[in-house]
């Protein structure tokens, strides 16, 4: 039997102000190591998120740092633009692929927790927008570790957590208010120290601590489908573990269903921009030709010029109406979806 001595910590939007109150509930002689994924701009600064927390704790907070010993009683925060590992003793800070559209991505610090401690750790996802902290959780739970999630009417944005129940047995359900002492509790209690760590997890780590993987190593852990990765064009693979419903290219970008979605309506919507400004062009330059041409050229051109005019509208007024979710109930299904 061990003592849990890993605490994993997800949040996006709205989830600083909850960090401060976080850290003020957790005694000083709490004996975990904490982690915290909080999503944040390539440009932002993970200094002010740990001064904000010091300032409500005696706990040590400081932003992680590559090959870093890891302590017990400190709050180590991922640093903007770089994924935050843990690899048995020490930290390891990448700037790997972005997994569901971040960097930091909550699901890769979750699942090297998983691959190194086991049963050992204690999974936290808080409010936030989308599904990230999902599938680092799944591994969590099949590692033998805990799983906890804000209370989602507690959670400014439910999303992440209301996520996690949806997907993973989530073993606690708490309000802000009430996780710092549930923390306390379970760090204390004895936990199974023989359930065994799946190989798809410990391999899923290993390629994140080298940033990329291999194609062999990807045909290991899945099968590869009909869809191109929309960060970077190669081949994705259907993973075939756990509950999630998720997906990977051998580069190391990864993505659950949802972001995966998300990511190729964002293309089809980039390149639906781009064909409706080449359309205008095109438009604009046949009805400035016709103009400077209608008076000398024969009634067949200046018909046939007018009429390439209006087919052109047409698909101008499409393309708008898919952008602007304004689709009429009676076209194709397939452009109803587009929107």
């Amino acid at each position: 039997m061990v003592d849990p001595r890993i605490v994993v910590i997800g949040t996006s939007a709205g989830g600083l102000r909850i960090l401060n109150n976080l850290a003020a509930q957790l005694p000083e002689d709490f004996r975990a190591s904490v982690f915290i994924v909080i999503h944040m701009a390539a440009t932002s600064s993970a200094d002010f998120v740990v001064q904000r927390m010091q300032a409500h704790t005696k706990l040590t907070c400081k932003v992680a740092e590559n090959k870093e010993l890891i302590q017990p009683g400190f709050i180590y925060v991922a640093p903007a633009d770089h994924h935050l590992l843990i690899s048995g003793n020490y930290l390891l800070v990448t700037q790997g692929p972005r997994e569901n559209q971040f960097r930091p991505s909550v699901d890769p610090l979750f699942r090297s927790a998983a691959a190194s401690y086991g049963s050992s750790v204690i999974g936290v996802v808080l409010t936030g927008m989308l599904h990230d902290g999902t599938v680092g959780m799944d591994a969590i739970k099949r590692s033998g570790g805990i799983a906890v999630v804000q209370e989602p009417e507690d959670a400014e944005f439910p999303n992440m957590p209301l996520s996690v129940i949806s997907n993973v047995p989530v073993d606690h359900r708490v309000s802000i208010a009430e996780l710092g002492s549930l923390l306390v509790s379970l760090v204390n209690k004895p936990v199974r120290s023989d359930h065994k760590i799946p190989e798809d997890i410990k391999l899923e780590a290993k390629i994140a601590e080298r940033v990329m993987g291999t194609t062999a190593e990807v045909e290991k852990l899945g099968k590869k489908v009909d869809f191109t990765c929309p960060d970077c064009g190669g081949n994705l693979w259907e993973m075939k573990h756990g509950s999630v419903l998720r997906y990977r290219c051998h580069l190391g970008h990864a993505f659950s269903a949802d972001s995966l979605l998300k990511d190729m309506n964002e293309a089809m919507e980039e390149t639906l921009w781009i064909a409706l400004r080449m359309m205008e062009e095109r438009k604009n330059l046949l009805s400035t030709m016709l103009e400077r041409e209608e008076k000398v050229a024969p009634n067949s051109w200046i018909a046939s010029q007018r009429e390439r005019v209006e087919e052109i509208k047409v698909h101008i007024n499409r393309i708008r109406e898919v952008l602007m979710g304004n689709q009429n109930p009676e076209e194709p299904a397939e452009i109803q979806k587009v929107g």
